[in-house]
């Protein structure tokens, strides 16, 4: 007997695809990730793995960070991220930075 809902299993690409909305999302974090991806080289190689691509909507985009002082130093680099940003074709009219809060248990 062949199954009902065998016909309906989309992969998550087929959905994303169908559903404009999550096309348009999917897109906006691989640009992210990619302007990580160009400015990692600028980032202390200590800080790298505390910092994540975060939102980007209309030109701003947003840093994630784990704490405080990798903020700090961060925020130290934004003027060097947002000029090689820019030389490579990015728009990108502002960078902020959240700290992102580790939940309590």
């Amino acid at each position: 007997m062949k199954s009902v809902f065998r016909s309906n299993i989309f992969s998550l690409e087929q959905a994303v695809g169908a559903a404009p909305h999550l096309a348009v999302l999917t897109q906006r974090i691989r640009v992210s990730q990619g302007y990580l991806d160009d400015v990692q080289h600028l980032i202390p190689a200590a800080l790298r793995r505390h910092i994540k691509a975060g939102p980007l909507d209309e030109g701003a985009w947003c840093l994630l960070v784990s704490n405080a002082a990798v903020s700090t130093k961060l925020r130290q680099l934004l003027p060097t991220l947002q000029r090689t940003l820019t030389q490579n074709g990015a728009q990108v009219n502002s960078i902020r930075i959240k700290v992102q809060m580790r939940p309590t248990s």
